[in-house]
């Protein structure tokens, strides 16, 4: 049961919440300010007078009320985030070869009948599930029989579908941060994921954790306003139709569902409820498209965590990997997040008034998820950026309540230096140091979002070009046209991007000797093949290479590096014509810092970039 003073704020809020959804209130009275923070120590003197003269009352209220706030609707909110998700379906690239080789690829598959498949989708690992696919996949599928599209068209439907996904989590999760944390750390929220990087990336990324992101991020959201049921359902889809590892989000839920409310008959419905409607299905599924039994998440919890070698046989990272990250897609928000346990402590030894708590939990339980999981992916050798895309807007969040605990401790020394008078609210005092986090994060996330566009996009332009040579007279539909790539196999975006169906990729031998992925065999059983060439030691199989002289067109990054596997393919002037090129980030000869956030008339002489070249072969050995 919530305290008395918490649930008069509840109640405030509520309402605001109610005017919210059609224009914002022009004004805050005296019970509305208990939303938004804490008022100066000694109004509860005033309150007693107010209780006993209805215009001390009166007065009170005119003294304690502050300037009108700028508080968005929840519809407003809704359209802002779809706004941007948008804008990342449109112009967001492909940051990671496991979204394109194991779900794009794939995707196409299901949806055009041929794709690349990993050794993940190989039936004797069986580590994916193709029910995952399916629910971004059908949409796509009847697209496509409908209007029979071209494949880029499909492409950026399923990223505007994943990015809509988004922004109705967000809306959720808006509403709920306004009713459970207050009005002032909601808008900051709201700004925050507006401009985040790492928003802008993972929303509408076709990977599982951005998935898990989605329904997690929502289960917290139906549990900070205690709907259980909905909550445990919201974390079972996460986990076991995304990805398994988010469960943990769950944790703390569960187990203030167990030890606080004591409430297991909740939790052992809804579990089975959620099995029953959820793995059975997927179960069934997955099995009929592997041709045998098989439950994908615990597979891969079996791989990760149980095998000799797990993951971190493609590779390890130092904690500073993370550190990094975080500052790169969160800038200072992701600063202010990590000191957020801090600067409760201090919030609570500095500041007086005691009931400015959330509404329904301690703050330590309601923000324990991201804190619970960072403590246990920091600890991991093997990490990857997507691996903390499940709780980037607890990010957001942690932050907000970092920058609203630093106006308060401002406001409470202010108070006791200046001697401030009692009933004035602490924002009247301390905005800009909202103001200026907001403005600060604000430039640095659309500096990176820039830098990145600038510097890395080039090759999802790049494969835009075969559409020109579609259209022209050599182009013939019943030729099979094979796109190569050597040593920058992994910026591939996938075969969405190819103009028609007689296009392939094809791999050409570089200096990687890890496994690359091979397409599905022909047939209507092709996901039930089991291939003598995968597996899942990341060994080299010489399966996957193709045939230099049987390329029609090569895309190769010209950096000024080259070995006898990796030699500059844009130089054999007799083989290859370029048919475009465009510029791509060379990171080693670039600064650091410059190349990370665009800075006008400064990042463009502190950069290199490289030639990515789309080449076209003169003459095949077969003379096409």
């Amino acid at each position: 049961m919530a305290p008395p003073a918490a649930r008069a704020r509840y109640n405030a809020n509520k309402a605001d919440n109610q005017i919210l959804t059609k224009k914002p209130p022009k004004r805050l009275n005296g019970k509305d300010k208990d939303i938004a923070g804490v008022i100066v120590a000694g109004n509860k003197k005033e309150k007693k007078k107010n209780k006993q003269s209805p215009s001390a009352a009166n007065s009170a209220e005119k003294t304690q009320s502050s300037p009108n706030p700028i508080m968005p609707s929840v519809h407003t909110a809704f359209k802002t985030f779809v706004s941007a998700r948008l804008c990342s379906a449109i112009w967001a690239y492909i940051s990671d070869c496991d979204e394109t080789f194991n779900y794009w690829e794939p995707l196409h598959y299901i949806i055009n009948g041929h794709g690349l498949q990993t050794w993940e989708y190989s039936p004797q690992f069986g580590l994916r599930s193709y029910t995952y696919l399916l629910l971004q996949g059908v949409p796509g599928w009847i697209y496509q029989k409908l209007f029979n599209p071209s494949p880029i068209l499909i492409f950026y439907m399923v990223r505007c579908m994943l990015g809509f996904g988004c922004a109705v989590m967000e809306r959720f999760m808006y509403k709920s941060i306004c009713q459970e944390f207050g009005i002032h750390v909601g808008r900051l929220w709201l700004i925050f994921q507006l401009f985040s990087v790492g928003m802008f990336v993972s929303s509408t990324a076709l990977l599982p954790s951005s998935f898990s992101m989605y329904f997690g991020c929502s289960a917290l959201a139906a549990w900070w306003q205690q709907r259980y049921s909905l909550a445990i359902f919201f974390t079972a889809i996460s986990a076991l139709l995304g990805w398994p590892f988010a469960a943990l989000i769950g944790v703390p839920l569960v187990l203030e569902l167990l030890l606080r409310q004591r409430d297991w008959r909740t939790f052992v419905q809804w579990t089975l409820i959620s099995g029953a409607t959820i793995a059975l299905p997927m179960i069934a599924i997955d099995t009929s498209y592997f041709g045998k039994l098989t439950f994908a998440p615990l597979n891969i919890v079996w791989y990760n965590v149980f095998t000799s070698h797990g993951p971190n046989i493609f590779g390890t990272e130092p904690l500073s990997y993370y550190i990094v990250n975080g500052f790169l897609n969160f800038n200072i928000i992701w600063l202010l997040a990590l000191q957020l346990p801090i600067m409760l402590v201090m919030d609570y030894l500095i500041v007086p008034a005691k009931f400015k708590s959330t509404l329904n939990f301690p703050r330590y339980i309601s923000l324990a998820p991201l804190y619970l999981w960072l403590l246990v992916f920091f600890a991991q050798p093997h990490k990857e950026e997507r691996f903390l895309f499940p709780v980037y807007p607890l990010i957001s969040l942690c932050g907000a309540i970092t920058v609203d605990v630093y106006q308060r401790i401002y406001f409470r020394i202010k108070s006791v230096i200046f001697k401030i008078k009692s009933g004035i609210h602490y924002l009247d005092h301390s905005m800009f140091i909202a103001i200026i986090v907001m403005v600060t994060s604000t430039l640095l996330g659309l500096s990176r979002v820039f830098a990145l566009y600038r510097n890395y996009h080039a090759p999802m332009d790049l494969m835009l070009e075969l559409n020109q040579f579609k259209a022209t007279p050599q182009y013939r539909a019943d030729e099979i046209y094979n796109v190569c790539v050597g040593k920058d196999w992994y910026r591939y975006p996938g075969s969405f991007f190819f103009p028609a169906r007689n296009f392939r990729l094809r791999f050409l031998k570089s200096e990687f000797q890890g496994m690359l992925p091979a397409y599905y065999v022909d047939g209507p059983n092709a996901t039930k093949v089991v291939n003598p060439y995968f597996n899942d030691q990341n060994l080299e199989n010489e399966h996957m290479y193709f045939d230099y002289d049987q390329c029609h067109f090569l895309m190769d990054f010209d950096e000024g590096k080259y070995t006898t596997l990796e030699p500059s393919y844009s130089r054999r002037t007799k083989d290859w014509s370029i048919m475009k090129s465009l510029p791509f980030l060379i990171p080693e000869k670039s600064h650091k810092v410059l190349r990370a956030f665009y800075v006008p008339f400064v990042t463009d002489n502190h950069i290199k970039y490289g030639d990515f070249n789309l080449l076209k072969r003169k003459k095949t050995r077969n003379g096409s």
